[in-house]
């Protein structure tokens, strides 16, 4: 690049980068507020609304409540992802939606869950709402009039299409009413019999009518009739200090990364670090605009693409290092290291995008929000590594900045052979991976259950207590936290401040009888403004039920099969691709036995930690693969031996400084985090370590144990 063209290039990045920067911090208008400030933060971390139903049906079965709050959940999930829906006592059910405060806006635009029915002209039920899996309220543009037309487009369960094609025959050109709750809120003509399970309501005014009558129909699917009973404005379950001081983590530990970058690869490192930081500002500036719900799998999907974010400028940079040593010129070094890390880059980051697409399309809750930010962040941290550091470095060349010695200092990979350590190497791994179900076994034995599963994952007990005074999150997790924790032994205990009254829901692991008079006496004793005939309690179900748990199995296990797929056609080779899924079962084992070892509690964060190291394990096998893809044809006629060992080891540095770079943000956010936090990045901790003696030192020995029988024979594929 010309110099001249090179300090425009500088210039223009840097005022980009100012303009992002206030745009995030101040944002623009009158009454703006940086992005930041803006972005949708989830129960846990902002509080919301929470709002509980009573059925009709004064003993409804359990299949019938569970069915209902399966389907309420895909409701809520229009206002935010993160939206709980969950089981209270015998026949209520409550829904938790986090980042609003009008608790009655929601309910005028929820609605009030009633019956729905369809009826013919003469006033007869052809069918009832439960036959409904989905409406939405939509517009297009009509080919022949060119007007736009508003619609609600109903998808029936698969049991009921055959049966509404019979329903739309026997009524054609007629009237089929929409009943809702003894009213009648629609009643289009039949103009053709339907089949297939979609059909359109045609003649809406405008979107809005269109989707609230959408609305309607969704929520009168509900197996159960519901009636509002109580609905009220929740505080945060980790509260103000566990977003604050994981903001802080975070701008701490990419602060750390990038002088670590620079320290180690100087003018380079200056290249990546400034595409970090606008990686980081993109990031926040597109989770806004997306108004992506922020809770901590949220949380967990941006420090792994902020991972690999760094990861991508190092395998970049640990490329121009190994040119220099080859004696090419500093452009063609920067030009041969950009060209030949694109591969490991664009391979490892898609597959991990495959990961995050089909987490979301079957995932739910939580599962998505994490699969949103995980997706944004790729896409990112591809852009920052491969355009806007390439932009910078070359710039900076162009500059007049080319002492070989200003960009790293050249040496020599040393030799490791791993490969002849590879019996000791898979002994230790197959321990490592055994103490998981041998884990599991000895809980089973010693608490009853498989691991230490949480609220979130099998329920237990709501107390709600009057203080008499406002009592901040802080004061309940030192003052009152201890007093439960001693009643319940566990230290699982969630706290939600009732917004614009002295009432604080305490909610914790089933309790007896017994542990619940202990619990009312102690608070008492502790509060004497606590009047104890005013202590409520009621058992709660878990809010992960078992269709999201089953799902979110579902979708993991389909994701890693995908991955599979990609990296086998890929590298057109089975071997690769069983060698990583091996290397990644591993890393979940080892995080899973830490679990359950330590006895940590599995709740929703356990969830966020699996995903987290199933997203970024992956990475290291994909750049060690790469290379020795790469060194087949390079050092064609050499042993395997020689092939992997080299392969490894020229990718050693890079594995050591990637997985450092990420340890870096996390174990700032354990140090820094509240007791909520550190028990979520202390386990991703775990799992990075693990991530690493896989790739290290298991990936690569198994595809030559994989492959070894197949190159000895001659019978090597070109």
């Amino acid at each position: 690049m010309k110099k001249t063209r090179s300090i425009v290039a500088l210039i223009l990045l840097a005022a980009v980068t100012v303009l992002l920067t206030y745009t995030a911090l101040f944002g623009f208008g009158p009454n703006a507020s940086g992005s930041v400030r803006n972005i949708h933060t989830g129960l846990d971390l902002s509080g919301g609304v929470s709002i509980t139903y009573q059925t009709v049906e004064a003993n409804p079965s359990q299949e019938d409540l569970d069915d209902t709050i399966w389907k309420l959940q895909q409701r809520v999930e229009q206002y935010s992802t993160e939206s709980q829906v969950y089981q209270q006592g015998t026949n209520r059910i409550c829904v938790e939606i986090p980042g609003v405060s009008d608790a009655n806006a929601i309910l005028e635009e929820l609605g009030k869950p009633g019956a729905l029915e369809f009826q013919d002209e003469e006033g007869n039920v052809v069918m009832e709402g439960t036959a409904i899996a989905d409406a939405e309220g939509l517009t297009y543009t009509n080919n022949t009039t060119g007007l736009r037309e508003y619609v609600v487009s109903l998808t029936l369960t698969p049991e009921a299409s055959s049966e509404w094609a019979t329903i739309t025959a026997e009524n054609l050109n007629k009237r089929i009413a929409i009943v809702y709750d003894g009213q009648v809120v629609s009643a289009p003509y039949v103009r053709s019999v339907i089949t297939g399970g979609q059909c359109q309501i045609e003649g809406m005014a405008d979107l809005d009518e269109a989707k609230e009558l959408a609305a309607y129909i969704r929520i009168g699917s509900l197996s159960l009739e519901l009636e509002e009973i109580y609905s009220n404005v929740v505080g945060a379950s980790l509260g103000q200090e566990a977003l604050s001081t994981s903001l802080k983590a975070g701008i701490i530990g990419i602060i750390l990364v990038m002088l670590f970058m620079i320290l180690v690869y100087r003018v380079s490192g200056i290249a990546a670090a400034w595409a970090l930081y606008l990686f980081a500002l993109l990031d926040l500036l597109l989770i806004n605009a997306f108004e992506v719900t922020l809770t901590l799998p949220g949380i967990a999907g941006v420090i792994l693409t902020i991972g690999m974010a760094v990861d991508a400028n190092v395998i970049i940079y640990a490329r121009v290092r190994e040119e220099l040593f080859a004696g090419r010129s500093l452009l063609g070094t920067l030009q041969e290291g950009f060209k030949k890390a694109f591969s490991a880059i664009f391979d490892s980051n898609i597959t991990t995008l495959i990961a995050a697409a089909v987490l979301y399309v079957l995932g739910t809750g939580s599962i998505r929000g994490f699969a949103v930010t995980l997706a944004l962040g790729i896409v990112l941290s591809m852009f920052s590594s491969l355009v806007i550091s390439r932009i910078i470095s070359y710039s900076l060349y162009g500059c007049g900045i080319r002492k070989v010695g200003a960009y790293t200092k050249v040496k020599d990979h040393r030799m490791f052979n791993f490969v002849d350590k590879r019996k000791l190497l898979f002994a230790i791994a197959i321990v490592l991976i055994l103490l998981a179900p041998i884990g599991m076994i000895y809980d089973n034995a010693t608490i009853g259950k498989t691991m230490n599963y949480g609220l979130d994952f099998v329920g237990g007990t709501s107390t709600t207590v009057d203080f008499g005074e406002e009592k901040t999150l802080e004061q309940l997790e030192t003052e009152v936290k201890p007093i439960v924790s001693n009643v319940t032994g566990d230290t699982d205990i969630t706290f939600q401040q009732v917004t614009g009254s002295t009432q604080v829901v305490i909610k914790t692991n089933e309790l007896s009888q017994e542990q619940r008079k202990q619990l009312d006496e102690d608070l008492v004793a502790a509060y004497p403004a606590i009047e104890k005939d005013n202590i409520q309690t009621e058992n709660i179900s878990s809010t992960i039920s078992g269709e999201m748990r089953v799902n979110a199995v579902r979708a993991v296990i389909i994701a890693v099969i995908c991955m599979l797929l990609y990296i086998w056609l890929r590298f057109r080779n089975i071997r690769f691709a069983s060698s990583a899924i091996i290397a990644l079962i591993h890393d979940l084992c080892v995080v899973l036995a830490f679990y359950c070892w330590f006895k940590l509690s599995v709740n929703s964060s356990f969830i966020a930690v699996m995903l987290t190291i199933l997203g970024y394990s992956i990475n290291a096998t994909i750049v060690i693969f790469d290379r020795i893809r790469e060194n087949l044809k390079i050092m064609a006629g050499t042993d395997l031996k020689t092939i992997v060992n080299a392969s490894i080891s020229q990718t050693l540095t890079r594995s050591i400084y990637s997985n450092l770079t990420t340890f870096i943000t996390i174990f700032v956010l354990f140090i820094l985090g509240v007791p909520s936090i550190r028990d979520f990045s202390l386990p991703i901790i775990i799992g990075l370590i693990a991530g690493a003696f896989s790739s290290i030192f298991v990936t690569g020995n198994l595809w030559y144990v994989f492959s070894r029988k197949k190159y000895e024979t001659g019978t090597r594929k070109k």
